[in-house]
């Protein structure tokens, strides 16, 4: 794990960013790191105990095996599982990048290195005038690219990668995750996706059914 932490971010929606992030919060964890997981924008919560809290935020506050508040993991909450600025203008919220940082740091606070989750693809904007790359760039965080491995995912993760670059953000490299249980079984179309990508390959995911 980066010194101070890092952001991942996927090819699409619904591609396994928690999975990885909680299998790389357990796996540091194991090696003797104290560390945190944060996901600052979720939309898609439950009201528990008077709180709406997302199943991905406290998926990560369990990996890191954190005790810290909450509202610090997930600052903004949204209730409707749709896109996050069409949530928040649900919900009359505005979401703002110093109240990320601030329950960012926060975090950094409690640990050796934060692992903060992105939403959706990497263009998935946060709002209206805030994207991903601002928050990667406030933060000061390289970026780890989860590919969810399915058909189409080649093209999904070289405009990735491209798009990543481009916004001046550091590509730390990819990781596959299996999405479909019986997609690539002999592998030749992930090891397609190792020669097609110019960062490295840092790890593939088994397939996990829900």
């Amino acid at each position: 794990m980066p010194e101070t932490g890092v952001f991942v971010t996927g090819t699409d929606t619904g591609i396994g960013k928690t999975h990885a992030s909680a299998v790389l919060l357990r796996a540091w964890r194991a090696s003797g790191r104290r560390v945190q997981g944060m996901k600052p924008v979720a939309s898609g919560c439950e009201r528990i105990d008077g709180v709406w809290k997302n199943e991905d935020a406290l998926a990560l506050r369990a990996a890191a095996g954190s005790d810290a508040d909450y509202a610090s993991i997930n600052p903004y909450a949204l209730p409707t599982p749709t896109a996050p600025q069409l949530a928040a203008a649900e919900e009359g919220v505005v979401i703002a990048l110093p109240v990320i940082t601030a329950a960012y740091r926060q975090l950094a606070a409690q640990a050796e290195g934060v692992l903060v989750e992105g939403v959706g693809g990497w263009l998935a904007p946060l709002s209206d005038d805030l994207d991903q790359s601002d928050l990667v760039h406030a933060l000061e965080l390289p970026v780890l690219l989860v590919v969810g491995l399915r058909l189409g995912c080649i093209n999904h993760a070289r405009l990735s990668e491209h798009s990543i670059r481009v916004s001046g953000c550091r590509l730390l490299g990819w990781i596959g995750n299996a999405v479909e249980p019986d997609f690539d079984a002999d592998g030749r179309y992930f090891e397609a996706l190792q020669r097609s990508m110019s960062s490295p390959c840092l790890g593939r995911l088994p397939f996990q059914s829900a």
